[in-house]
């Protein structure tokens, strides 16, 4: 190979690394690849039936929670949605291609009404959706999350489950598990990285 062409070579490769210099890492778990999603049929605050493939399109975050959760489920929410509505105003395009979704696990008293005034109170933006427990258990089992109910006291029951706010591609394809555990900054940032 000649001086010339090696030089010329030497250029299109620096040329071409320049153009795909790779995305910055993400601050959660990347998740892609993985067998995590999959159909699902629950209802809506007005109980009209949605499929998961309603969202197709769209990128996803979906929260498996209850909302007699004390705590965890909405200080998780919370979190997530800050996130989004910081997102929503830095890239109002992007955040229109993202759907977030709040899956009760608790069927027996989480009425499609109630689950509507949950995700209302965090966001209009927000999608509340349950089902039968049948329903709920096929989303859950899909996510390879974790519910199961507590035991009784005298001031009801609590419901243990897995904490992950699960983002997923226009294709409900896995990219990963949001930091929610580091904050809305951090849950902001991974926004902006992985939703093109």
């Amino acid at each position: 190979m000649t001086k010339p062409i090696v030089a010329a070579a030497l250029a299109l490769s620096i040329a071409l690394s320049a153009c795909s210099k790779p995305a910055a890492p993400i601050t959660g778990v990347d998740i892609a690849g993985t067998p995590i999603g999959g159909a699902f049929t629950l209802v809506d605050k007005d109980g009209k039936s949605v499929t998961w493939d309603a969202f197709k399109g769209k990128y996803r975050i979906v929260y498996f929670g209850y909302t007699f959760c004390p705590d965890a489920c909405p200080f998780d929410m919370g979190v997530v949605m800050q996130a989004f509505r910081q997102f929503e105003q830095a890239s109002p395009e992007r955040a229109a291609r993202v759907q977030p979704i709040f899956i009760s696990i608790d069927p027996a008293r989480d009425t499609p009404a109630r689950v509507g005034e949950f995700s209302a109170a965090f966001s209009p933006r927000l999608i509340g959706l349950t089902g039968s427990q049948a329903q709920v258990d096929q989303a859950v089992k899909a996510f390879r999350s974790y519910a199961a109910k507590g035991k009784e006291s005298a001031g009801g029951y609590l419901m243990d489950h897995s904490r992950i706010a699960f983002l997923m591609g226009p294709d409900g394809q896995p990219i990963e598990m949001l930091p929610v555990d580091k904050g809305a900054a951090a849950v902001l940032a991974d926004l902006k990285i992985a939703v093109q």
